[in-house]
Parts: structure tokens; sequence; C-alpha cells
């Protein structure tokens, strides 16, 4: 299926939760924001919120610095 991630078509075995899509993307859950079809998540819902075909997904990673 095709989603849209980050402004680009990114095709993925799907339907999978927000978390198994991190996984896949081998992306730390504890250091990103993820907003889904305009909707940012909070983290506990990760692993039961579903992306499916032509959703829309933005991940931001946290970055620290001084």
């Amino acid at each position: 299926m095709t989603i849209t991630l980050n402004g680009d078509p990114f095709e993925v075995q799907g339907p999978l939760s927000i978390t198994q899509l991190l996984v896949e993307l081998e992306i730390d859950a504890r250091r990103v924001a993820v907003e889904h079809n305009l909707a940012v998540l909070r983290r506990t819902t990760f692993p039961d919120t579903m992306v499916r075909d032509g959703d829309r997904i933005e991940i931001v990673n946290f970055v620290g610095g001084g």
C-alpha cells in the first residue's frame, strides 16, 4: 500500500500500526513525534493506531543541542 511519509509517497506492507511502521523504518519511538492524518499522536496510541492505504504520516525527530 502507498502512504505519504513526510511529504513523499512511500510503499509499506500493511495495514500496520504506527509502532510497526517505526520498527520497519528503524526509528526509536521514544525520540519522535508522529502526526497521523493531521492529528498529533500520543506515544501511548502508537500500537493501536493503524496506518492504511492513502494515510499521511509525518515523523519528526527530536534533536538535542545547546
